[in-house]
C-alpha cells in the first residue's frame, strides 16, 4: 500500500513524501540480506523522481531516495 503515486510522490498509503518511513521499514526488512540490491532498486526511483520532479534539487532528492539507507545500522 505504501507505493508512491507520481508524478508528486507522495506515498499511496499515507500521503508522506515517499519513501515513507514505513515503505522505508518494509524495504529494510525486504533487502536486509542485499543492501546492494536495496540500491539498486531506489536508484531506479531516484532517476524516475529527477525527471518528475525538476523542481527539487537534487541534493534533496538524493538523501530522500539515497541518502537514508546509510543510516541503517549494519549487524558486522
Amino acid at each position: 500500500m505504501h507505493q508512491p503515486i507520481r508524478p508528486d510522490w507522495i506515498c499511496a498509503g499515507c500521503a508522506a513524501a515517499w519513501p515513507c518511513p514505513t515503505r522505508q521499514r518494509q524495504l529494510i526488512a525486504h533487502y536486509h540480506q542485499a543492501p546492494v540490491s536495496l540500491m539498486i532498486y531506489l536508484s531506479g526511483y531516484f532517476i524516475e523522481a529527477c525527471q518528475d520532479l525538476r523542481h527539487a534539487a537534487a541534493g534533496t532528492l538524493h538523501e530522500r531516495f539515497l541518502g537514508w539507507p546509510a543510516h541503517i545500522p549494519t549487524d558486522h
